[in-house]
């Protein structure tokens, strides 16, 4: 009897040291955006969880879309702290704890989808690269959205057209700007827009042209401003992981979800520009107008922000105009 139960004993510790060595590693993935509807981030994090899944490294991500774990503006938070494994997030979202990430939604700062691939392998990037580091986090892939503005009560082209509207715009840098043009500010994230504009908090918003249309944003306005060749709005929305997640992996599954953020990035590059058509389209389907700035309008905005957005940038946040200087000095 004594030797039977010798012998389950060992077999048990075998076999549960064996279930130890083989167990899955899971990284839980949140996002405010919504699943499975072809948001581009959704669908960027979705291929990661794929090709993770494919590698067949022990690796599962775990996906929980439309703000179904944490909400949009607690997940820099819970990320660097460790409570969360990974995010696709609007990086200026954590300006407030890092006022350099409002370079990231600068207006015109980008331009075009052709510049911001340009922006992510230059010294600007660098830069923003090391304050996420620095927090606790890493880029596993690299995202510019292009976007626009939308309102009910008119179309907004030059400056003028913001007056008297309350706007929402993403930002500090943005926010400033709008301000200094004459429009009233109310902060939200995208995923708030819909309602607000619903009961008349807002008359007007900048969001990304995924945003716009994940989001059903034509249901509450008269006219949009694509962001055709003079995009003033670009912002940049990585999917991060938390440094400590990153630690606990091992090499192969670094190597995995590296390949996997590299792919995802790859995917992104390839729908960027056709977001911005798709949004015009659907707008016009459903019987919004749709406009674009035209250059002397950009400029004339541009001209705004020069002496709001970028000078305060400049005066108040560390190596704000290096920054602003990194990213003007990219072809």
């Amino acid at each position: 009897m004594k030797r039977q139960a010798l012998t389950l004993a060992i077999a048990t510790c075998a076999l549960s040291a064996s279930s130890f060595a083989s167990a899955e590693t899971v990284l839980r993935v949140s996002h405010q955006f919504p699943g499975g509807q072809g948001d581009v981030r959704d669908e960027m994090v979705q291929l990661m969880a794929k090709e993770v899944e494919a590698a067949d490294v022990d690796l599962k991500l775990q996906v929980y879309p439309g703000q179904s774990l944490f909400k949009a503006q607690e997940q820099w938070g819970a990320l660097v702290r460790g409570r969360l494994d990974m995010t696709s997030l609007p990086l200026d979202y954590a300006s407030g704890r890092h006022p350099e990430f409002s370079a990231t939604l600068m207006p015109g700062l980008v331009r075009s989808h052709e510049r911001a691939q340009r922006l992510n392998d230059s010294e600007f990037m660098g830069m923003i690269k090391d304050v996420i580091e620095d927090a606790g986090a890493r880029v596993l892939a690299d995202a510019w959205l292009a976007g626009g503005f939308a309102s009910s009560k008119q179309c907004i082209t030059s400056p003028d057209t913001v007056k008297g509207q309350t706007m929402r715009a993403a930002g500090p840098a943005f926010d400033e700007m709008l301000a200094t043009a004459g429009a009233s500010i109310s902060s939200m994230p995208s995923s708030e827009i819909y309602t607000a504009m619903q009961t008349g908090v807002l008359d007007g918003a900048n969001t990304s042209s995924g945003s716009f249309v994940s989001y059903r944003i034509y249901e509450q306005v008269s006219c949009l401003t694509a962001p055709g060749e003079n995009a003033l709005w670009f912002m940049y929305e990585p999917i991060l992981i938390s440094e400590q997640s990153w630690q606990g992996l091992t090499e192969e599954q670094q190597q995995a979800l590296t390949a996997a953020g590299e792919k995802a990035e790859a995917y992104f590059a390839g729908e960027a520009a056709e977001l911005d058509q798709k949004m015009a389209d659907v707008f016009a389907e459903n019987g919004v107008e749709v406009v674009q700035m035209s250059p002397e309008d950009y400029q004339a905005w541009l001209d705004v922000a020069q002496e709001s957005a970028y000078k305060s940038f400049a005066e108040n946040v560390e190596n704000g105009q290096a920054l602003i200087d990194a990213a003007l000095s990219v072809e």
